[in-house]
């Protein structure tokens, strides 16, 4: 009896590093937890492309936006670690631990980080319409009426929602967080003033800004962005501890075989150094995370920590109800908009 249970699991064994080496042999599918043309959508479709082509199988890229992120996380949670379901993702995974407890899943628990992609700076944008020119002028406006500024989010917990809880705490203003399903319908409210403020992610905002779509006040990296030279950051303009970062990169079912785990964080890397890739981030102002997995894995842990002032802030924010008048703004699924 003993030797039948044992010898299926002897097979299995021996059988993973054969599929890994195999992999992939159909489409593969790629969650992003935001909507279309937000900044984590364009860095994913990049990278799903280009893993298309070196994999020669189609990368399907299947948007499931709403609760900042955690609908799209929950679903590859619970999905075969056969690495045909994956996420693409960025650090509001490790913020929401913080800011959410009570989430259907543990992205510590349940997901495993297989490798980063893209570290980049927010891009603090307004509408062109908009009274202030710089970071100086937002805080005077804002602290001039106080509570009554509006600002953009993908999402309660996500990273452009904590790049604004962290502003308005150093500033010492106070803001209604209007949170929507992506940067991309979020920047819908902003361009036209109807929101005041939005902590882009670079891809979105970037180009508004060049385009004169939008208007750029600052970048939340410590030294001026390369892509955005002349744009100041937000450490010069007044607030000097001021600093935020998104990352981006790929995620599995904690049920994934290490050795498929590891097969695919290779092809990643290698779809990485290829020149067009790297051109393709590039247009789009992204940055690549250059770095190894055991990084990735810190990152899954020091955010929580590192985040819990700003996430109890954002736990007892009241987020306005302005959806009637703001058709883009949703915060549907697992998270509420009043946590």
């Amino acid at each position: 009896m003993k030797l039948r249970r044992i010898l299926p699991l002897l097979v299995l064994a021996l059988a993973l590093p054969a599929i890994a080496q195999q992999y992939p042999a159909k489409p593969v599918r790629l969650l992003i937890g935001y909507a279309a043309g937000s900044s984590t959508d364009i860095v994913g479709r990049v990278m799903a492309d280009r893993l298309g082509a070196t994999w020669k199988q189609t990368v399907f890229v299947e948007n499931r936006g709403g609760a900042a992120g955690n609908l799209a996380a929950d679903a590859v949670a619970k999905a075969h670690g056969d690495g045909y379901t994956l996420l693409f993702a960025q650090n509001g995974l490790a913020i929401s631990a913080a800011a959410v407890p009570n989430l259907p899943y543990s992205a510590e628990r349940d997901l495993v980080p297989l490798a980063p992609v893209a570290a980049t700076p927010h891009i603090l944008i307004v509408g062109p319409d908009f009274p202030a020119k710089n970071v100086q002028e937002l805080i005077a406006r804002a602290k001039a009426e106080p509570g009554k500024l509006t600002f953009a989010s993908s999402g309660v917990g996500n990273s452009d929602h904590l790049c604004g809880e962290l502003f308005n705490m150093m500033a010492g203003i106070t803001a209604i967080h209007v949170p929507y399903k992506g940067g991309a319908p979020a920047v819908q409210d902003v361009i036209p003033g109807r929101v005041a403020y939005y902590f882009a992610g670079m891809p979105v905002g970037l180009p508004l800004a060049n385009s004169g779509r939008a208007r750029a006040l600052g970048v939340t990296s410590k030294q001026r962005y390369p892509a955005a030279p002349n744009v100041p950051t937000i450490a010069e303009q007044g607030l000097p501890q001021y600093e935020a970062t998104l990352w981006q990169g790929f995620f599995a079912p904690v049920s994934i075989s290490p050795e498929l785990g590891a097969r695919i964080a290779r092809d990643v890397e290698t779809v990485l150094k290829q020149p067009e890739t790297r051109a393709n981030l590039a247009k789009v102002g992204v940055a690549l995370f250059e770095d190894n997995q055991a990084r990735r894995h810190r990152e899954m842990e020091e955010p929580r920590e590192e985040h819990k002032p700003q996430a109890r802030i954002a736990r007892i924010l009241k987020t306005p109800s302005t959806s009637t008048i703001l058709p883009n703004a949703r915060n549907d699924g697992l998270v509420s908009a009043n946590p």
